[in-house]
């Protein structure tokens, strides 16, 4: 028969491992944690060792993340109360034309528009019932408010014009394709709310003619 004899631990010996470890801790604390976490390098062994650097690179992550596009994407909500005319306004009975036989010969333009600080301005092209157009726009630099909407085409239009909005947003670029609901003027309006003039460069292809 035999016995294991294992060292059991005073009390003194109890209390140094606890004071060793404290020691130890405090140690790491002041020479790596703060430093590398907070910035903070009271004895020099962040910069000695690196661990200054730590803390650097976090810093330069918050940075970047505030001047990227999502911290400048605050803008105004866009309800739905804003899309198209109001609810006076009546639709007018020639959206109900039939589309035509033949649609406009298919093109492609690319367009500057400049909108100037602090203004909207409107560009548009002439399209029939269900042609249809592919497009893209982007911006320079910055973001504009987009309405992207059409009126349809009357001998007598009212003071009020009926128009019909497709999407409102808040963008630097867009891209899709449009079919035409009636005949009659569809593009956009662009409103730049910056100190700075924007240039929208706009690209389309499809069926539709420019107002010359």
């Amino acid at each position: 028969m035999s016995t294991d004899n294992q060292p059991i631990m005073g009390k003194k010996q109890i209390i140094k491992s606890v004071i060793i470890a404290f020691i130890i801790g405090v140690v790491v604390l002041v020479t790596a944690v703060f430093p590398a976490e907070y910035g903070i390098d009271p004895v020099g062994t962040g910069k000695l060792f690196g661990f200054s650097k730590l803390y650097q690179n976090n810093e330069e992550v918050i940075e970047v993340k505030k001047d990227a596009p999502t911290s400048i994407l605050n803008f105004e909500k866009i309800k739905m109360e804003k899309v198209g005319s109001p609810a006076n306004v009546p639709k007018p009975i020639e959206a109900n034309n039939p589309p035509p036989v033949t649609q406009f010969v298919e093109r492609e333009d690319t367009i500057e528009v400049i909108v100037p600080a602090g203004k909207g301005i409107e560009y548009k092209i002439k399209m029939l019932k269900y042609g249809s157009t592919k497009y893209e726009w982007a911006t320079d630099a910055g973001i504009v408010y987009i309405d992207f909407h059409g009126e349809v085409k009357q001998d007598n239009p009212p003071k009020n014009v009926f128009y019909e909005s497709y999407t409102l947003a808040y963008s630097n670029n867009m891209a899709g394709t449009f079919t035409a609901p009636f005949e009659g003027k569809h593009g956009w309006y662009f409103r730049n709310d910056e100190k700075k003039d924007i240039t929208v460069t706009i690209r389309l292809k499809g069926q539709y003619e420019l107002f010359k």
